[in-house]
């Protein structure tokens, strides 16, 4: 990788072997996957701080594809300032192909989901076309940037559902920032995000679920989304808010009583 300095003579390159990684991850079960699309962010947000976690919704991206939810693994990508003597400008655009932008497309695997640190630095299009068809095609299912992306008016077509700050006109290397590291912990907008945590993005926005908290919220969630729809259904003919959100005492009873001669089918 060449770097320059105007003309000057050239920097001592660092000991650095890039890209930094830190390998392959456990996935989790696909049967937890799927029973966690019951599960909306909002949801998920409150059952994780009533079990202990506070800062799990990723503030700042922003679906582009509004009535998608995705839910799956997360692999890593990470961009971190540029400095000269390791690249920059002109010469960093060639050393892409060396870089993590290229390598952690080629760690996904069907049913994926990208998270991207880029420091909400609008300058900086972190992914375009190309690389948004190669996810695509490999089986990922959705992306969070906490950033920007380019090409949209193309990227829109391909139809991935994305979660980021905006769009810019600026390809990565344009920017003041360089994909330094995959699948490593990452700060996605000041959310600690590990390889294999699972991301629920919906409307509502994107949270991000510890792998190993996983089974326990899906229980305490569908728990929730039990009783909701039952307050749900008595709100909407007319019960009283006080016995039914949250419920009292008298509307635990009934509660448990509908749940009891119910079935998931009938109710749906």
């Amino acid at each position: 990788m060449t770097n320059s300095n105007n003309g000057a003579s050239p920097l001592p390159r660092p000991d650095i072997k890039l890209p930094i990684t830190d390998g392959s991850f456990l996935r989790p079960p696909k049967e937890i996957i799927e029973a966690l699309y019951k599960v909306s962010s909002a949801t998920a947000t409150s059952n994780l701080h009533k079990l202990g976690l506070r800062q799990t919704y990723v503030h700042g991206p922003v679906t582009r594809t509004p009535g998608q939810k995705v839910v799956g693994p997360t692999l890593t990508l990470q961009f971190m300032p540029q400095r000269e003597d390791i690249a920059s400008g002109v010469q960093q655009e060639y050393s892409e192909r060396e870089s993590a932008l290229w390598h952690v497309f080629d760690a996904t695997q069907p049913g994926d989901i990208l998270s991207v640190q880029a420091w909400g630095d609008p300058y900086t299009g972190c992914l375009g076309e190309m690389l948004i068809t190669y996810f695509e095609g490999k089986g990922g299912v959705g992306i969070v940037v906490d950033g920007y992306i380019r090409d949209w008016p193309k990227v829109e077509q391909i139809g991935t559902p994305i979660w980021c700050r905006g769009c810019t006109p600026h390809y990565a290397s344009q920017g003041d920032l360089y994909p330094w590291a995959y699948n490593v912990p990452i700060a996605l907008a000041r959310v600690l995000v590990l390889p294999g945590d699972i991301i629920i993005a919906d409307d509502d926005g994107v949270v991000a679920v510890p792998a190993k908290l996983a089974t326990r919220l899906l229980e305490v969630s569908l728990h929730h989304e039990d009783w909701e729809e039952f307050s749900r259904m008595r709100l909407a003919e007319g019960g009283s808010i006080w016995d039914y959100y949250p419920l009292s005492e008298k509307g635990q009873k009934e509660f448990e009583e509908w749940r009891s001669s119910s079935t998931p089918m009938a109710r749906s």
